[in-house]
């Protein structure tokens, strides 16, 4: 148990630089946030700061495999030449493309690949209102009988 562990105290998930201070019940710890783009501090129970290093523990027998295919560092300086060539090539198509797709709404690019007006009616080809959106993962989306009745068309004193 002892060599399997050892691995992880030779690179262990967080630099002890990282770690600010530790008085046997608390661990305070900093690092960068993705979302705020700033260096955020978090104090956290021992066993919980514990627990948080110990998702990096892989179970035995797995093995890291930390880049693979064009990632791989070997792979990725045989070809870079390459998709630098290709990304300066197709540059500007995609550039082009963005700017077009922004200015469509989402009725003109559902027109455009399906060929159909996605509001209007297939039985009486009038114009259909948007009540409520549901998607298949998140369920409703959007819920217009939901706004009414919050009083979100309300009228408004000023």
């Amino acid at each position: 148990m002892a060599r399997y562990l050892a691995k992880y105290v030779v690179s262990p998930p967080i630099s002890l630089r990282r770690i600010d201070s530790y008085d046997g019940q608390r661990v305070t710890y900093h690092y960068h946030s993705h979302k705020s783009e700033r260096v955020e501090r978090e104090t956290v129970e021992v066993y919980t700061f514990i627990g948080r290093m110990m998702q990096h523990v892989f179970a035995k027998g797995f093995k890291r495999i930390r880049y693979y295919g064009v990632q791989a560092t070997k792979t990725f300086e045989k070809i870079k030449s390459l998709i630098r060539e290709a990304l300066a090539k197709i540059k500007e198509v995609v550039r082009g493309a963005v700017k077009i797709i922004a200015r469509l709404t989402y009725r003109q690019r559902y027109h455009q690949s399906s060929g159909r007006d996605p509001l209007l009616c297939p039985h009486c080809h009038h114009e259909m209102g948007v009540w409520k959106i549901w998607h298949p993962k998140y369920g409703v989306v959007y819920d217009e009988l939901e706004a009414i009745k919050r009083g979100q068309y309300g009228s408004r004193r000023e």
